[in-house]
């Protein structure tokens, strides 16, 4: 194909990918754990490993890397098969009414998802021009997150007073599912460049040989923790009914509980994910990732000590807004100042640690909410926060010599 050809195909497809992958943005933050504390009354252990699919995904993801190279599939292809196997579990789980089997198939169907954005990123990078990557991808991310907030609403609205009717929802993620592999199948890809040694984990060499990305990771590390941490919880506090949050006197319906975690963010994204591609375009990187540090503190802070529903509100809002700055941050470090022809091993690592955190934060989380009260945990998770936005003060110079760079991966804000 020409390079016009390849921007023309992958754009078209990727549009119709980000209107599955919107929906399936939906059960991983809100629905698949919704259901997991309304219908199944599940545990702390059972609710973690429900949180932390994704980042099974990102933790196994460096591995996958390397066995998709070494087999010299193209990339897409192997992306599909992921998400062709994801809708095959979600339809297992919408016909075995077990929590084993509920538990197990939403952290492996959500992996599946996540275990796909290292090999997208490298199609991003081959198949857009330079100059228009940034606006074409964005185009796509619009379309992404206006799909996540009009299916919250709908999907919230449906299963209100109504919970029982849960795996026909599961049967709507396979469709999406369904609806991305095809997609990516029909994207022209190339198989990854094969580099020396066969060790699943040898893209972990670049954290020795790159100080900035090895002292970026760890900052990374606190502050995603901090952040993973409360994920999860925003779902928990609003539909466990310990927590004591109500409206009018009565616990939040569904569609409530979709409503502050779903659609109010994923319209504040909406709104601003525009400007935070434009300065992130334009602006020192590591400035502003400490301002978006800045913005999850305060939203976590906020959401967790408010008893109002307006409260809640603003700080959804305010949740969305950094999110939106997230969404082009936890990508735009990697294709920033990565080598070119190693941006999907960079990605790879970079995945890797985010799924470390994201396995053992919602895990924490979980255990110490059963200990402490929630504005306990949400001060331990914006001290983690700051400490590493304070790590972050001796790097801003050096964000200065990374070369300009649009976003490329959609699917992790942090």
């Amino acid at each position: 194909m020409s390079p016009a050809e390849l921007r023309q195909t992958t754009y078209y497809y990727e549009r119709w990918r980000a209107v599955a992958s919107g929906i399936l943005e939906t059960a991983g933050t809100t629905f698949l754990l919704l259901i997991a504390v309304r219908w199944f009354q599940a545990g702390p252990w059972a609710k973690a490993m429900v949180a932390g699919g994704g980042s099974l995904g990102f933790l196994l993801s460096p591995w996958l890397v390397s066995r998709v190279e070494r087999a010299r599939w193209p990339v897409t292809r192997a992306s599909a098969a992921l998400a062709f196997t994801g809708a095959g579990i979600l339809l297992v789980m919408a016909l075995v009414h077990a929590l084993p089997v509920y538990v197990t198939g939403a952290a492996i169907a959500v992996a599946c998802l996540s275990l796909a954005v290292p090999l997208m990123t490298q199609v991003f990078q081959d198949n857009y021009p330079d100059h228009e990557r940034g606006r074409l991808f964005s185009r796509t991310v619009m379309i992404r997150i206006a799909a996540a907030a009009g299916f919250s609403e709908l999907a919230g609205r449906a299963l209100s007073g109504r919970i029982e009717a849960w795996p026909w929802l599961l049967v709507v993620f396979a469709g999406a599912f369904l609806l991305a592999g095809w997609a990516m199948n029909r994207c022209p890809s190339r198989p990854l460049e094969q580099t020396e040694g066969t060790h699943p984990f040898k893209a972990m060499r670049f954290v020795r040989q790159d100080a900035l990305f090895r002292r970026t990771l760890v900052m990374w590390m606190l502050m995603g923790f901090g952040n993973l941490m409360m994920l999860p919880l925003r779902v928990e506090y609003l539909a466990n009914e310990r927590h004591g949050v109500t409206v009018g006197g009565e616990p939040l319906t569904v569609a409530g509980v979709a409503f502050l975690t779903g659609v109010i963010p994923n319209l504040a994204r909406l709104v601003m994910s525009p400007v935070w591609g434009w300065l992130f375009d334009r602006a020192n990187f590591f400035v502003l990732r400490i301002v978006l540090n800045l913005g999850f503190a305060l939203g976590i802070g906020t959401f967790f000590t408010s008893d109002s529903l307006t409260g809640l509100v603003l700080a959804a809002v305010l949740f969305g807004v950094s999110n939106a700055g997230g969404d082009v941050a936890w990508s735009l470090w990697v294709t920033k100042f990565a080598p070119p022809g190693r941006v999907a091993d960079y990605m790879s690592v970079h995945t890797f640690f985010t799924g470390v955190r994201g396995l053992l934060a919602p895990l924490v989380a979980f255990v110490l909410i059963e200990h402490c009260t929630v504005g306990q945990v949400a001060a331990i998770s914006v001290g983690l926060i700051l400490a590493g936005t304070l790590l972050l003060v001796p790097e801003i110079p050096e964000g200065r010599r990374g070369r300009r760079a649009e976003a490329l991966v959609e699917e992790v804000s942090e």
